[in-house]
């Protein structure tokens, strides 16, 4: 696995995370664990539908 998200992608992603995760804690719903996706990808610095897609937003090659 190559990195494919970029430093502005993983802080937007973070940030989705978060706000899902932290929406689905105060609607006491459990759709905000939806929020684990994008936190994972970008802590993982690898998004699966990027190469499907063909985009690549780290930079290198």
């Amino acid at each position: 696995m190559k990195c494919n998200v970029g430093t502005a992608d993983k802080v937007v992603r973070i940030i989705v995370g978060l706000a899902l995760i932290g929406w689905g804690v105060m609607a006491h719903n459990w759709w905000g664990a939806v929020g684990i996706v994008p936190l994972a990808t970008a802590l993982m610095g690898f998004c699966p539908l990027y190469p499907v897609v063909g985009l690549n937003t780290c930079g290198s090659k």
